[in-house]
């Protein structure tokens, strides 16, 4: 493939209550930009992903998001000490796992969408 001098690539996700998902951006950390009454686009640093209020179970239930980053256990303390799950129903932590490219960490947004958190191994 040719150098299109690509900019950047973000994907499109949903949310079943749309202002409660906003929320739980917003307090990850991320800045919102919102672009319609119907969508968002939540960024940090240089990356970032359009939130949607559209929801469609199937599509939510399948969908992945995954954050790499240079200091896995830095961002698992800082969001586990958000406690986020008490503020949010459906939210929830899962501890860091140890694999042979590296290692990640798992957070559920308040739709049940799955985002790994990851670092790889050099």
């Amino acid at each position: 493939m040719k150098n299109f001098n690509i900019q950047s690539i973000s994907t499109f996700i949903g949310a079943k209550d749309y202002e409660l998902s906003r929320s739980f951006y917003r307090d990850l950390g991320f800045e919102e930009l919102v672009t319609s009454p119907k969508m968002s686009y939540f960024r940090m640093g240089n990356f970032g992903f359009y939130l949607q209020d559209m929801y469609v179970k199937d599509w939510i239930d399948n969908s992945m998001v995954f954050l790499e980053v240079t200091d896995l256990q830095k961002h698992f303390e800082h969001i586990k000490s958000l406690e986020l799950h008490t503020k949010y129903k459906n939210v929830r932590l899962k501890e860091i796992v140890y694999c042979d490219w590296g290692n990640e960490f798992f957070i559920y947004d308040p739709s049940g969408i799955l985002w790994h958190i990851g670092e790889f191994i050099n």
